[in-house]
């Protein structure tokens, strides 16, 4: 069933679990990510990269087939615009039938993040969509721009934030970054940033860059209080890695058995992030309010 971020993400909050959100960019990793949910019968959210449609298919190509899948699918299913930098782009998107998107104004001033924000929220709320933003930046693996102590959210500006926004999930960095993680490494996560958001605010929190962030990390971030956790890379790597492989073993392989094998590949991964988040058997249907 489609259905907002809201609920799912208010159940997770209540019962200290956290909802996989998996970025798709074609209708194959979409496919896997419902599959796997449907298998382990736990609400998923699919994130939509707004960088991702601009660059391979769009938002007008990619969404009415996405929501086709989810209005179908056997559990809750969010489709949720993924770092909206432009707030023209994120209004489209609800109107272009989105129940949540993520306004991620993070590389302005607070005073303005909290402006452009407020305004989304107010919008979004009207339509019984979910807002999720950002405060703090988030680094990225590409070129070695990982994510440093001075990028982490500041706990008393989250909190100001969530407080004159009435956002309904906020990202917040602490140690995670954006990417696939060189091989051994696994960052440092400064949990008491959240824990001290979640003890002042009670709010949905979000872990973004799980890819590679290791277990004990995302373990320990949802007993601290995250309740959404991104992930792409890994999933990403998982599908290049079987084409790959296909491709090896021949050439000339059939190009629905190549795709096919990816789908399967990105189910795998999707569910095991899914046992990791502790929300296999969460999976309850909805009435969506409009």
């Amino acid at each position: 069933m489609y259905v907002s971020m809201k609920e799912m993400l208010d159940k997770a909050n209540r019962e200290k679990y956290a909802v996989m959100a998996i970025n798709c960019f074609n209708l194959e990793s979409a496919h896997a990510t419902i599959a796997a949910a449907e298998t382990k019968r736990a609400p998923i959210i699919i994130d939509l990269l707004m960088e991702h449609m601009e660059k391979h298919l769009s938002r007008d190509e990619l969404l009415p087939s996405i929501i086709n899948m989810a209005e179908k699918a056997s559990v809750d299913v969010a489709l949720n615009l993924d770092h909206g930098k432009s707030e023209q782009y994120v209004i489209d998107s609800l109107n272009a039938g989105m129940l949540s998107v993520m306004m991620d104004a993070s590389s302005y001033p607070f005073d303005e993040n909290v402006r452009i924000t407020k305004d989304v929220v107010e919008l979004a709320h009207k339509k019984g969509a979910t807002v999720e933003a950002e405060v703090g930046n988030m680094g990225a693996v590409a070129g070695s721009n990982f994510t440093q102590e001075d990028m982490y959210t500041k706990p008393d500006q989250a909190i100001s934030f969530i407080k004159q926004t009435n956002v309904d999930c906020l990202a917040v960095s602490f140690g995670s970054s954006h990417g696939t993680m060189p091989v051994g490494y696994e960052p440092h996560f400064d949990f008491n940033i959240v824990k001290r958001i979640k003890k002042v605010t009670g709010k949905p929190l979000v872990l973004h860059g799980g890819s590679g962030s290791g277990n004990e990390n995302i373990r320990k971030s949802i007993e601290a209080g995250i309740n959404k956790i991104n992930v792409g890379s890994d999933v990403m790597d998982a599908q290049s890695v079987a084409i790959f492989n296909q491709l090896v073993e021949d050439k000339h392989s059939d190009f629905v058995n190549v795709m096919s094998s990816s789908i399967i590949a990105a189910k795998k991964v999707v569910e095991e992030y899914i046992e990791l988040s502790g929300s296999v058997d969460k999976a309850a249907l909805q009435t969506i309010t409009q």
